[in-house]
């Protein structure tokens, strides 16, 4: 309003153009302008005071905090100064400590010294009595010292020699009545749980045939359906006056099968010309190759070994068509996979391992090109090749002791092939190796001195070694037993194991006449 005011007047003063007017104006106006100075100083005064007050308090507030602080500081600068004079008093107790234990050890050096000069005397005086005591020795005795040691050493060996001989035969003793009872117990159990059929097959496989007509239709004009026949398969078929039957003979089992099957097609069929020999042929050789691959699966499948590459696959079913000894392959390859199955359970092996290295230890005599290497090797090689685990390779490669055995999966796939291989009835030998063997037996044990007479009884299994109890005592027959046995077991070669019993007898003879 005061504004609106002096405006209005300043308005009337220009309207009126009167001189007093205007100096009220301006009187007016200076007065207005000063009032509000003192406003404004009064104001700036009061914000003046306020502001400080604000300083201030930031100021106290500030101090307060810094003597907190300082104050923190100087409780810790104490703190840490007590400590060190702690720490410096526990110091200068340690050297003292030190000190006191130097001064302890000084004086224990200086006895030890003195005790060590005065032992060094002893010693010297035992010296000088020592070689009195040798030299009176040697003049009442005859003998000198070098001497006396030798006939020492040579009775303290004969002792050792006893003792040692009597310790053997305790731990043998012990072996036998813990150890060997319960690999007993296990070996015949695994047997006693694993039953199989090993057919015993031939090199020769006779067809039937049901009349004798049939056998010129087979041989063909100027022999060429036989020749066509023979060609194709690789077997030789033998027509002779035998009734009813035709001999197929070839040492490979799958080529004596495809000609058994192919001839069974064609008498069956009636057409028999070389064309449609070759067409019947091929045509069952896909069918056996389909067959083996079969056989392996479910062989697989019935012992519940899974993740086989086909090509292993393959080669197991291959083995139905082989035998080793006259022991069907594929039936002792089960054999041993389920006795190496047995086994590694009850010894608290991996069972499903154990039967996977048991089935696949003779894949080796079934490749398809033959290399001159030893099975064991070849089947480790075989399966090192299809990404078989290292334990499963060892133990296929040193089940005959070609490499070095490294898991304990591997001397069990060893004893379970001996055990099926070794059984009454599972393999076949030629009479001349049997014979030859008992031989080498006999004759073994005879090149010891001592030995009057040997015989090798149960096929081989046990050997009987007669000594004269005039030139070896009870305690050397023993080591004469084990001696054979290390020899045997390392020269010579033989299904399971042989047993060597030394007999020796003193007999006295007289006559009433």
């Amino acid at each position: 309003m005061e504004y609106i005011l002096l405006i209005g007047i300043g308005i009337g003063c220009l309207l009126l153009g009167g001189g007093l007017v205007y100096v009220i104006y301006k009187t007016l106006l200076k007065s207005r302008v000063k009032s509000i100075i003192e406003e404004a100083g009064k104001e700036a005064e009061v914000i003046k005071k306020n502001k400080m007050l604000e300083v201030k308090e930031k100021f106290l507030h500030l101090k307060a905090d810094m003597e907190k602080q300082a104050n923190a500081r100087n409780a810790k600068l104490q703190s840490a100064e007590a400590k060190a004079k702690q720490r410096e008093l526990q110091l200068n107790q340690q050297q003292q400590e030190l000190q006191r234990k130097k001064a302890e050890a000084d004086a224990i050096r200086s006895n030890l010294d003195a005790q060590l000069e005065v032992i060094e005397k002893k010693k010297q005086e035992l010296e000088r009595l020592h070689k009195t005591e040798v030299e009176k020795l040697e003049h009442l005795s005859g003998l000198s010292a070098d001497e006396a040691k030798e006939k020492l050493i040579e009775s303290l060996k004969e002792e050792a020699k006893t003792e040692a001989a009597s310790y053997i035969n305790d731990i043998m003793d012990e072996a036998k009545l813990t150890a060997n009872k319960e690999a007993k117990r296990i070996v015949i159990q695994s047997i006693q749980r694993v039953a199989t059929e090993t057919a015993i097959e031939n090199s020769v496989t006779v067809f039937h045939i049901e009349s004798d007509e049939i056998k010129g239709r087979i041989i063909g004009r100027e022999g060429r359906n036989i020749r066509a026949l023979e060609a194709a398969t690789g077997v030789e078929i033998i027509v002779d006056d035998t009734p009813e039957a035709i001999v197929l003979s070839a040492f490979d089992p799958v080529r004596r099968e495809i000609a058994r099957l192919a001839l069974h097609q064609l008498v069956t069929d009636g057409r028999i010309h070389p064309a449609r020999i070759e067409e019947v042929v091929t045509k069952v050789r896909k069918q056996i190759e389909e067959e083996i691959i079969e056989t392996g699966k479910r062989t697989a499948i019935d012992l519940g070994i899974h993740g086989l590459h086909p090509e292993l696959i393959r080669l197991v079913g291959k083995m139905k068509y082989r035998s080793s000894y006259g022991q069907n392959l594929l039936q002792h390859s089960r054999e041993t996979a389920n006795l190496c199955a047995v086994m590694a359970s009850e010894l608290g092996l991996n069972p499903k391992k154990a039967k996977r290295a048991g089935l696949l230890h003779d894949i080796g005599k079934v490749p398809d090109e033959e290399p001159e290497l030893p099975h064991a090797l070849l089947g480790m090689k075989l399966a090192e090749k299809y990404k078989e685990k290292p334990d499963i390779c060892n133990a296929i490669g040193s089940h005959h002791d070609e490499v070095e055995m490294s898991s304990l999966i591997a001397p069990l796939v060893q004893v379970c092939d001996a055990i099926s291989g070794a059984r009454p009835g599972a393999r076949r030998e030629i009479v001349e190796a049997y014979i030859k063997r008992l031989n080498d037996l006999e004759q073994l044990a005879l090149s010891y001195p001592g030995v009057l007479k040997t015989y090798a009884i149960q096929a081989g299994r046990e050997l009987r070694v007669i000594v004269g109890a005039d030139k070896i005592d009870d305690a050397e027959t023993e080591n004469l037993s084990t001696e054979i046995a290390k020899r045997i077991q390392d020269e010579m070669t033989y299904p399971g194991q042989v047993k060597i019993t030394v007999i020796r007898e003193t007999r006295a003879v007289s006559f009433a006449k």
